[in-house]
């Protein structure tokens, strides 16, 4: 069957809101630069954004838990776009900062809307491909979208590159203007009852999963250029496109996660996949670590780093749903918030092998301890989950 048009509209407000979210990593220079600051301090723009994920994905729903989710969608991407157009025209570092956050605020919701929406619109056998569609533009971003955006902002200024991306979240918001359906809105649905689905210890054993397991992933992305250029011996250029090798993995790795959910037909089928992509990505980091010192086999690495890792996200968004079918879009935008503070955990953990004077590559090796952590919890969720059909699962 075709996919509703509107799935491809989430696809491009995802391509737009994965570009904003990695462009400032690549402008840390001309942001220093333009606004006289030091770089480290620059660096503070990437936290920002991730700390507007994370308060932004409940806060956000929250306001939004009784409003037509088309009307939810526009408002929210109107907000990014406004923030986009303030990041371009903040006259100091502490309007940017407050840019970022503003800019990040919609981020989760607009994830855990689209991914809710997509699998209403679909037959339940589609639904891992549409999430997996609606996502593939935030994985194309890291691969196109943040190198051309960086592209533009070193050529005319960082400034030009939040334009840019405005333009591309004024895209998205034009695509959902004209394809998203009018639905009905959600009965019975309540801040209380969003909020409540975040205690069931299935819920929280997903987010833990999604903290801890792939905080592996930014431990060792996050340190990707300095292995690549200290360890690998690539040069700087080079190194500059082991992110684009990642970008490929991770767009490979969104396509393989629907095949791979294909015949998951109980919670406790899809715990089990779970916990067999974490013990993959766990061998993936700790090989990272041996091999990083071999060009090929480095590079190879990190793009299996990629699609095993993000292979995962769709998973765990599915999960989400099954969880709380009543009340899902809270639990759905949550995943993200999740995601965005193993984004802080891993880097640290990472950080904190390299300085006990353990190599560059260590911070794969922290990624892996961390991964594999987050496959014990996995086993737990294995444990808890029933294994009666999905369908057949109460609200």
């Amino acid at each position: 069957m075709r996919f509703p048009l509107v799935i491809f509209a989430f696809a491009l407000c995802s391509f737009a809101i994965g570009t904003t979210e990695f462009v400032t990593i690549g402008l840390l220079p001309e942001v220093s630069d333009a606004l006289d600051i030091s770089t480290p301090m620059a660096g503070h723009l990437v936290s920002a954004y991730a700390l507007g994920v994370v308060v932004g994905a409940p806060l956000m729903i929250a306001i939004g838990a009784k409003a037509p989710r088309r009307a939810l969608l526009l408002s929210l991407m109107t907000l990014f776009v406004l923030g986009n157009i303030a990041s371009a025209l903040a006259p100091s570092f502490g309007t940017l900062f407050v840019a970022r956050v503003i800019t990040a605020l919609p981020h989760g919701a607009v994830f855990g809307l689209s991914a809710v929406v997509a699998a209403q619109l679909v037959p339940a056998e589609r639904r891992a491909a549409a999430i997996s569609l609606a996502f593939l533009g935030l994985t194309l971003s890291s691969c196109i979208g943040a190198p051309a955006s960086t592209l533009v902002g070193q050529q005319l200024g960082y400034r030009a590159a939040f334009v840019m991306v405005t333009g591309l979240g004024l895209v998205g918001l034009a695509a959902l203007l004209v394809t998203m359906p009018r639905l009905p809105r959600p009965e019975g649905v309540t801040l209380k009852r969003e909020a409540g689905v975040l205690l069931k210890p299935r819920v929280l054993v997903s987010l833990s999963i999604a903290i801890v397991g792939f905080a592996g992933i930014f431990a060792a992305i996050g340190y990707l250029a300095p292995i690549l250029e200290n360890v690998t011996g690539f040069n700087e250029s080079s190194a500059i496109w082991g992110l684009s090798v990642f970008g490929v993995g991770m767009t490979a790795g969104n396509l393989l996660s629907a095949r791979l959910q294909r015949h998951v037909e109980t919670p406790r089928d899809s715990a089990v996949l779970m916990a067999r992509v974490l013990v993959v990505f766990t061998v993936v980091l700790a090989a990272f670590v041996g091999t990083s010192h071999v060009p090929v086999l480095a590079v190879l690495n990190v793009l299996a780093i990629g699609v095993v890792g993000f292979s995962a996200v769709p998973i765990l968004q599915a999960q989400l749903l099954d969880m709380a079918a009543a009340a899902p879009t809270m639990a759905s935008a949550t995943v993200h918030s999740a995601f965005n503070i193993g984004n802080a955990l891993g880097p640290f953990a990472g950080g904190l092998a390299i300085d006990a004077g353990l190599g560059d590559a260590s911070a794969a090796g922290a990624g892996a301890l961390l991964s594999m952590a987050g496959l014990l919890i996995a086993v737990q969720a294995i444990r808890m989950a029933p294994a009666t059909p999905i369908a057949a699962q109460p609200a």
